[in-house]
Order: structure tokens, then C-alpha cells, then sequence
């Protein structure tokens, strides 16, 4: 699917807030209401847009330690074992990455105890070799894949 400028700004509405209305949508965009119905329809239809989430904040749950976790495996870090390790609720991402590490996860805890037995559990798996740790210790941005392009980078698309 090849998305316009209103599906982008439609895009970047739901980003922002996925429960307003076709109408509300509509007049940023624009359109009628029915018109940002059937675009939103067949942007899901076309997996442009794959769900509607709910962002929690992490402490109101009490999960206020973030921490990004690079592991190294033995061999190919793709295992079962450890892609095990989505079916951990503190585990929010997992990568496989280029570089001097062979995945790399996005982790969120309640403190380091937490963050300790969630390392140990991943240092039970076979193929760990080792970790290293980043505990953020603060996040000036967070969210969900943009629409929006930047100018610089639509000028380097066309030529």
C-alpha cells in the first residue's frame, strides 16, 4: 500500500491518540468522517496499521527500572530458549543485532533485585555466554514508529 500525506497524518492522529473518533480525525485531516473510516479500514486491511495498543505507565505498575540488556550466545542467538524469553512480561523487546553482541533486549523491572533474578534467568539458558546492562536513567522519548518523514530524508528518496 502507497500512503499519501492525509494517510501519514492519519497515522501520526492515532499514533499520538488511537481512541478518537472518525470525526475528530477527520477534521485534522481534512476529510469526512466516513472517508477517514474507509482509509483507517484499509490501512489495517494492508497491515499498515497491525493493532490498537494501551500505553501503561510503567509506575503506576510499579515497573520504574529500565534497562536494555545485550546477550551473547554461543551460536546463533535466534534459539528457542531464547526467544523463550517473550513469554516474560518485563521483557518488552527482543533484537538481533549487528555488532559485538548477538541480541539485545529492552527490559523493564520494578528495581536491581528484579533486574538481578531477570539476569540470572537469562544466564540459565545454555548458550549464554554473557551479558552487559544499561539501566536508563532517564527518557526524554518513547514511542511508536512515526509516518512522518523528515524533508532531508524524502529529498534523499527521489534522487
Amino acid at each position: 500500500m502507497i500512503l499519501d500525506d492525509i494517510d501519514r497524518r492519519l497515522l501520526a492522529a492515532l499514533t499520538e491518540d488511537a481512541a478518537q473518533s472518525y470525526a475528530r480525525l477527520a477534521e485534522l485531516v481534512g476529510l469526512s468522517a466516513p472517508s477517514v473510516h474507509e482509509r483507517v479500514r484499509k490501512m489495517r486491511a494492508a497491515g499498515v496499521i497491525r493493532g490498537t495498543e494501551t500505553r501503561i505507565d510503567p509506575e503506576a505498575i510499579g515497573k520504574t527500572l529500565l534497562a536494555f540488556v545485550h546477550v551473547d550466545t554461543s551460536g546463533w542467538g535466534k534459539s528457542p530458549a531464547l526467544m523463550a524469553l517473550a513469554d516474560l512480561p518485563e521483557i518488552e523487546e527482543i533484537h538481533s543485532v549487528t555488532g559485538d553482541t548477538c541480541m539485545l533486549l529492552k527490559v523493564r523491572v520494578a528495581g536491581s533485585e528484579a533486574l538481578e533474578g531477570l539476569l540470572a534467568r537469562i544466564y540459565a539458558i545454555d548458550e549464554v555466554v554473557s551479558t552487559r546492562s544499561y539501566v536508563a536513567l532517564s527518557t526524554y522519548l518513547e514511542r511508536p514508529p512515526q509516518a512522518g518523514i523528515s524533508a532531508e530524508l524524502k529529498a534523499d528518496r527521489r534522487g
